[in-house]
């Protein structure tokens, strides 16, 4: 069996193309062997008004292509822009390493690949903005 193999907690609510599908009461897995199905647990999600930092600015412009509300080809843009941005200030070998995979894979179509490579920058992002707040 091909695809992406979700696995589900109770109750977890997930996002497939633009529809919100909530599992049931017990854990459960599946397989979806739709290439290209745009797909985003809604825990990971992040939120309009936590999308304040440029990691996670760049992430919800990934994240509004899976739910349906941007267009691929004007996100494609944007997401190129945000990132060759992160690259500009994220200069250690890992960050690149996380950038380039992002960046490949928003070039190829694969905004679900893209958000979870830049998910990784995350706790990175959080531990600088703490050191330059202090």
């Amino acid at each position: 069996m091909s695809g992406l193999v979700l696995k589900l907690s109770p109750k977890e609510r997930v996002l497939i193309n633009g529809a919100v599908i909530e599992n049931g009461d017990r854990r459960s897995r599946f397989a979806v062997v739709t290439p290209n199905a745009n797909i985003l647990r809604l825990k990971d999600a992040i939120h309009p008004q936590t999308a304040k930092t440029p990691v996670r600015r760049v992430c919800y412009i990934a994240q509004l292509v899976l739910s349906g509300d941007a267009d691929p080809e004007d996100a494609t843009m944007q997401l190129l822009r945000g990132i060759e941005q992160l690259s500009q200030v994220l200069t250690d070998e890992d960050s690149r390493q996380i950038i380039k995979r992002a960046t490949d894979a928003v070039l190829a179509g694969h905004f679900y690949q893209c958000l979870k490579s830049l998910r990784a920058l995350l706790p990175r992002e959080d531990r600088l903005l703490r050191v330059s707040l202090n």
